[in-house]
């Protein structure tokens, strides 16, 4: 019996050590260790791959969403609308800043169901946080024009998306700010925590890069309350060998997904579907079954691992209780948090393994 994990970083990062361990050396020998020329390679190397004019190195994508709502003004009685089946960062990002956050229900993609955004529209509501979970870009045409209707700021939150396209065009350029995570497990991981926003509007950038240093622009001269959240020169190394690579290492995540697609042939697991249009960099692979826990189980018991991605929604988690929501009030984000099951699927996986996996799964009864 093979023993498949749910994901492994280190075979990535042989398919590239050479070019990883140089560049390491290469910043340790440099003597300069934060904000730095790697870091600002890497911010116009991340902004010409996404198609912005900025891109700015932040220490974790979680402090990318609280200074992308921060630059944008958001605050306490301002209500920011993002999906109900994210991860808790998501939220964390709006709260941070004083907002309310007003929970969207997800569509059959995973994504924001653009069609019940309008109706919750309110004289307090200043944005829309859209999720690309999972590595599929989310109707960005249908947000965008609604986001253009009520004058609302769009903030994407491309975590889980690097690479991914609406009808030609990156996730991460279409927003006022978009926020990306570095975090290892991610497509564009690094090796520690990392994070970075992109935008296309100069002030905004100029803000943020000033909130992610203290408040300064000049060393000692603070113009405003800031953050720690600078990215750090060896983190920034490290990401520029990985973006080069980018592209190679998502062809084969799609590849492994396409077999997927095609071979896992069982009436007990839902698939993940693709919108038209759009396209997945598959950062999660996330089947849906009436007996996840049961499955999961069964996979445990035939060593494949996985993961549930997530099984509490943010609006039934301790953290906002004091939002007052019950179980019960968005029955779609529970049933889905009831319902995933996310599958192994990481860039060195063998044929082997995938076959194995398949083989498992068309077995299951």
């Amino acid at each position: 019996m093979m023993k498949i994990p749910f994901n492994t970083l280190d075979r990535q990062f042989f398919m590239y050590q050479d070019e990883y361990e140089k560049k390491a050396l290469d910043v340790l020998r440099s003597g300069w260790y934060i904000l730095g020329p790697e870091v600002e390679k890497f911010e116009k190397e991340f902004a010409d791959y996404i198609g912005v004019k900025y891109a700015l190195g932040i220490d974790n994508g979680l402090n990318a969403l609280v200074l992308a709502f921060r630059a944008l003004g958001i605050k306490e009685n301002d209500e920011v609308l993002v999906q109900g089946n994210t991860f808790i960062a998501s939220v964390m990002g709006i709260t941070m800043n004083g907002a309310t956050p007003i929970f969207i229900e997800p569509d059959e993609f995973d994504n924001i169901n653009v069609d019940l955004l309008e109706a919750k529209i309110t004289e307090k509501t200043k944005a829309i946080c859209v999720v690309h979970l999972y590595g599929q870009t989310s109707n960005m045409q249908k947000i965008m024009d609604i986001a253009e209707k009520y004058n609302l700021y769009v903030v994407e939150d491309c975590a889980q998306s690097h690479g991914s396209l609406f009808n030609g065009k990156m996730t991460g350029s279409f927003g006022d700010i978009a926020c990306f995570s570095f975090y290892p497990g991610k497509n564009l991981g690094c090796f520690g925590d990392g994070g970075a926003v992109t935008t296309n509007n100069k002030e905004l950038y100029t803000k943020m890069k000033t909130l992610r240093n203290y408040g300064s622009n000049k060393k000692y001269h603070n113009d405003e309350v800031g953050y720690n959240a600078r990215l750090d020169e060896l983190q920034a190394g490290l990401l520029r060998v990985k973006l080069f690579h980018l592209h190679e290492l998502t062809k084969e995540r799609e590849k492994i997904a396409k077999r997927y697609l095609v071979e896992i042939k069982n009436p007990k697991i839902e698939l993940p579907k693709v919108r038209q249009g759009a396209t997945s960099v598959w950062h999660l692979f996330v089947i849906k079954t009436d007996e996840r826990d049961r499955f999961q189980k069964y996979l445990e018991e035939n060593k494949v691992g996985t993961v549930i991605h997530y099984p509490i929604p943010p609006h039934l988690s301790k953290a906002y209780e004091y939002l007052g929501y019950q179980k019960g009030d968005f029955p779609i984000t529970e049933i889905y948090a009831e319902k995933v099951l996310s599958l192994p699927l990481y860039n060195g996986m063998t044929e082997e393994e995938q076959s194995y996996v398949i083989e498992v799964i068309n077995r299951y009864e």
